[in-house]
């Protein structure tokens, strides 16, 4: 069964032809705290991920991100990228889920606060 989702499931790590792919010509680069395992090239043109898990591009880190879109040159298991005191720890993007954010008065919240700003339109 885990055979035939990987040859027919792009979502679900990786492709049959994906592996194929990384044993014959990908250089593993590093690994991120999630258990993402990253690839390159042996000329470093191409560079891309294997997901640990679903294949969701909003659980890269910035450090990785920008490794994987050229933006810099060394990996961060190389050269780490410098970070203010202010920033946050990466967060995957949580829209749709029950942690994602919902603004005072959202009636997604459980108790949603009464509306003084808006006053509904009613038909005489």
């Amino acid at each position: 069964m885990k055979f035939l989702l990987r040859l027919l499931t792009w979502w679900n790590s990786q492709t049959l032809n994906t592996q194929v792919y990384t044993w014959r010509k990908g250089v593993k680069v590093g690994e991120d705290a999630e258990g993402n395992v990253f690839y390159q090239t042996r000329d470093g043109k191409r560079r891309w991920v294997i997901y640990n898990g679903e294949a969701e591009a909003s659980r890269i880190t910035p450090d990785w991100h920008g490794w994987l879109h050229h933006t810099w040159d060394q990996p961060p298991t190389e050269k780490a990228l410098a970070h203010k005191a202010w920033e946050q720890p990466h967060q995957e993007n949580l829209t749709g889920t029950d942690a994602a954010y919902a603004p005072t008065g959202s009636i997604r919240r459980a108790a949603p606060t009464e509306r003084r700003d808006y006053e509904a339109w009613v038909p005489e």
